[in-house]
């Protein structure tokens, strides 16, 4: 008899139809590896794979199905404290995982079955509230979990009624989501995880009183992680008052990524649009993205690259709403090769396909400097950082050299495609799948709503100046012939006619 059963046994489960352990991965739909050349800023890793950390399976199918294959080192870093719920300071380039670093382990964490939102993480801008929250969405796929996005621009109206359903993950700005608790309508008295990501802007004076309210209604034993490339001493304090024994990640050993490199051009203010043509002209640009330093001059350059026979985007904080959604949503999926904007998008925008970053306008400061050309090189691939410079400008390039410890060479006459350019661009990974757009367009659906009955007619731009100019958008009509280089002018610093760099300013 015990023999009868044991061959019955033997038969039952070489006769098992659910996939083994072995093959479970056979039915994924993974995305196309992308060959592109990686730096060490992601590849210097313990050699750990997503399977050491004993995530869930239905995670791990998320994981796989985005497009990763192995943990980057700051995700290596953090993922095995964060699933001990342990407070966590961490610190890493920009572009190398930090925003999988934390949803991994919070998804992880969320209790599907329970009705009470579980997880808060908040970022500094609403375009990275969007993305962000599609990250959790496109990863935990699988796990029946529901991720809702609020930020200001939208009404409260649309908000209460999701609110109003289970959501166990919410992402978005401070202001928005303090507003929602104080007036009872999002309940965090059982949010055990609080993520602030670019925490460096949030703890800036604008923010943390804000902070502070929020975190008042979280229970005293929540989990409490930061994440930036930037840590302020600001963030010292809020550490001594808010967190318990943080485990502390600092995978800064350089600040600015090894993956891209930079140049300087200077050039008179009446030839930085010439200089940008010449750029465009000589430049394999896949996408780029333009940074000005204010919002006037961001809609004026704009109008110039279009009128120069280029199509370009446009994005700054004083756009409606929906059109800044509409424009990032577009430009992320490849609609337009060159946008134009405002230190807005300076904060974890991730663009896999942006490898030139110009500083139209050159930054004051080195942190806003950082972030910008964090930009392009994204996950340890290749860029380039290109400063157009004046003047005025020469003690700001020394001063953030010399802070940043990093060289900004002067632009040669020929760059080597190989510092920036993909051989397979159409291999490039683009947003995951086309839930993004659906859900892109109902985030603009709801802001658009609330606009209407707020009787807001205010336009970030003027629209009868252009027939081709709609919202963050200039259409530019398709370019003949390349101009000849006298009809472009011979720019000082990019066809080979440099002047020396200045001297750099006397020690005092």
């Amino acid at each position: 008899m015990a023999s009868d059963i044991t061959n019955q046994l033997a038969i039952t489960t070489l006769n098992d139809p659910q996939p083994s352990d072995a093959n479970w991965k056979d039915g994924l739909k993974i995305p196309s590896k992308d060959s592109r050349v990686q730096t060490e800023d992601v590849t210097a890793t313990k050699g750990l794979e997503f399977e050491d950390f004993y995530i869930k399976r239905e995670l791990m199918m998320g994981i796989f199905e985005a497009g990763f294959e192995k943990p980057s080192p700051i995700q290596e870093e953090t993922i095995p404290v964060a699933l001990t719920g342990r407070d966590i300071l961490a610190r890493a380039k920009n572009g190398t995982g930090k925003t999988a670093a934390f949803v991994i382990p919070t998804l992880e964490r969320i209790n599907p079955k329970s009705t009470k939102t579980q997880a808060l993480i908040l970022v500094p801008t609403r375009e990275l509230a969007l993305q962000t929250s599609q990250v959790c969405k496109t990863l935990g796929k699988h796990l029946g979990i529901n991720v809702m996005v609020t930020t200001g621009g939208t009404g409260l109206k649309d908000d209460i009624i999701r609110l109003g359903e289970t959501v166990h993950i919410i992402v978005g700005t401070p202001g928005r989501i303090l507003d929602l608790a104080s007036k009872g309508v999002a309940d965090l008295s059982a949010c055990q995880t609080f993520i602030m990501d670019e925490a460096d802007k949030l703890l800036s004076p604008e923010f943390t009183p804000v902070i502070e309210q929020l975190l008042a209604f979280h229970p005293k034993d929540r989990q409490v992680m930061l994440f930036s490339a930037t840590f302020p001493i600001v963030v010292k304090s809020f550490k001594d008052k808010h967190m318990n024994s943080p485990y502390e990640i600092n995978l800064m050993d350089e600040l600015t990524l090894r993956g891209i490199t930079q140049y300087y051009a200077f050039v008179e203010e009446k030839q930085k649009v010439h200089c940008l043509n010449t750029l465009f002209n000589k430049l394999q640009i896949n996408q780029s993205i333009i940074f000005c330093n204010s919002t006037n001059r961001v809609e004026l350059l704009a109008k110039k690259i279009t009128e120069l026979g280029y199509s370009c985007f446009y994005s700054h904080a004083r756009m409606l709403q929906h059109a800044r959604n509409r424009v990032f949503h577009d430009f992320r999926n490849g609609a337009c090769r060159n946008l134009v904007c405002s230190d807005l998008l300076t904060r974890g925008i991730d663009i896999q396909a942006v490898n030139v970053v110009i500083n139209f306008d050159f930054p004051k400061n080195a942190e806003t400097y950082l972030h910008r050309i964090g930009r392009s090189g994204r996950f340890g691939h290749l860029g380039l950082a290109i400063n157009l410079i004046n003047w005025d400008d020469r003690f700001n390039l020394y001063k953030i050299e010399q802070e940043l410890g990093t060289e900004i060479q002067p632009i040669p006459q020929t760059i080597e495609k190989k510092l920036y350019v993909y051989e397979s661009p159409e291999n490039i990974p683009r947003p995951i799948s086309s839930a993004p757009a659906q859900n892109q367009q109902q985030e603009e659906d709801g802001a658009r709503r609330s606009n209407q009955r707020q009787g807001d007619n205010r336009q970030g731009f003027q629209q009868n100046q252009n027939q081709n100019r709609r919202g963050g958008r200039y259409q530019g009509q398709p370019r003949g012939p390349p101009r000849n280089q006298n009809q472009q002018g011979q720019l000082n610093g990019f066809n080979g006619q440099r002047t020396p760099r200045p001297a750099p300013p006397p020690q005092t």
